[in-house]
């Protein structure tokens, strides 16, 4: 299972970073959701992905599942959602003022 994770957050990599280098701001922002997403998968994965473990200590369980790495996703999430939609707001602020959203347009040089 954490090949097949690997795998996914690798291809999520790879795309984040294509879009990142892309001239249309909307495009690098997406980017940049794709790549905390990515960095989110990747905590999941290295703190080992258990079924059915309790992650409680008390319980009479075998085994039981970490919940500090869920706790840390659960919270970068949020922050993520918080900066994400303040990115938005300039993004659209930028258009309307600029009336584009590519990046060289916007620092005023051309392409030679």
């Amino acid at each position: 299972m954490e090949i097949l994770m690997s795998v996914v957050i690798g291809i999520l990599f790879a795309v984040a970073v294509y879009l990142m280098f892309s001239r249309n701001i909307i495009r690098v922002l997406i980017g940049t959701l794709l790549l905390s997403h990515s960095v989110h998968l990747i905590l999941f994965t290295m703190a080992g992905l258990q079924r059915g473990a309790p992650p409680l200590l008390f319980l009479e369980a075998e085994a039981y599942a970490d919940p500090l790495p869920q706790a840390l996703i659960l919270t970068a999430i949020v922050i993520n959602f918080g900066v994400t939609a303040f990115v938005s707001v300039l993004v659209y602020r930028t258009y309307q003022e600029h009336k584009t959203v590519d990046l060289y347009d916007l620092r005023g040089e051309k392409d030679e």
